[in-house]
């Protein structure tokens, strides 16, 4: 038996000019959310490699300024501009302050001010993982309904055009109604990878930001430890 139902490209073509717009308008949601996934995910898992072996480095070395002098290296971790922030600020500090015998301090106030430089390092690098993740929760909540709104439309396109013809049977209506359920259908497709997509990638940044926090609390630690303080 010959199967004369249409496929789905037929029931696209065939709907309203609405409902395509919708179509059209869940597909870019689909298309930014999919490439907003695969670019966070690689992004993340390079990210990942580098924090770990910069970790290595910092326990191993523990001399900032060997620290710095490879920090290019690692350009993908975040933990590099934390550190690059806070070096800085040292630097800056040796060069300019000092205690009455010529040799460098650290003041009680210095401290305080390097956790404020390190907490901003860390709210900097902690929004650049974020950016643009925020587009996936868009898209898992606002594609179903979305979708919903094209369904609505075309269902109510085809009562009209049920009403201008006069009949009500299965074969008149069925044709119209599947073609407005396409916009849920897409709705789902493009709300679905994007809701597993944000909740994978802010599983990951959520791990990063407590590296992050980590790195912050052992940096400032060796800081009062290390550094003549008056």
């Amino acid at each position: 038996m010959v199967n004369t139902s249409p496929g789905i490209w037929e029931m696209i073509a065939g709907a309203g000019g609405m409902v395509k717009f919708v179509l059209f308008i869940l597909f870019l949601f689909s298309v930014v959310s999919w490439a907003i996934i695969v670019y966070k995910i690689r992004l993340l898992r390079k990210m990942e490699r580098q924090t770990a072996a910069f970790y290595d480095l910092f326990w191993k070395k523990r001399q900032f300024a060997q620290i710095y002098s490879v920090i290019k290296e690692y350009n993908k971790t975040p933990l590099a501009p934390i550190f690059t922030a806070v070096y800085s600020d040292i630097t800056s500090t040796i060069k300019t302050g000092g205690n009455e015998a010529g040799a460098p301090s650290l003041q009680r106030d210095d401290i305080d001010r390097l956790g404020r430089v390190l907490r901003k390092a860390v709210a900097t690098e902690s929004a650049k993982l974020e950016h643009a993740v925020g587009f996936l929760a868009t898209t898992g909540n606002a594609a179903p309904f979305i979708g919903l709104f094209g369904t609505v439309w075309g269902i109510m396109t085809a009562f009209q055009n049920i009403g201008a013809k006069g009949a009500a049977n299965l074969a008149v209506v069925a044709p119209g109604i599947s073609e407005a359920l396409v916009a849920t259908a897409m709705g789902l497709a493009a709300a679905i990878p994007a809701v597993v997509g944000y909740n994978h990638i802010i599983s990951r940044i959520n791990r990063l930001n407590v590296e992050m926090d980590n790195f912050s609390a052992d940096l400032l630690n060796i800081i009062e430890r290390q550094l003549p303080r008056q």
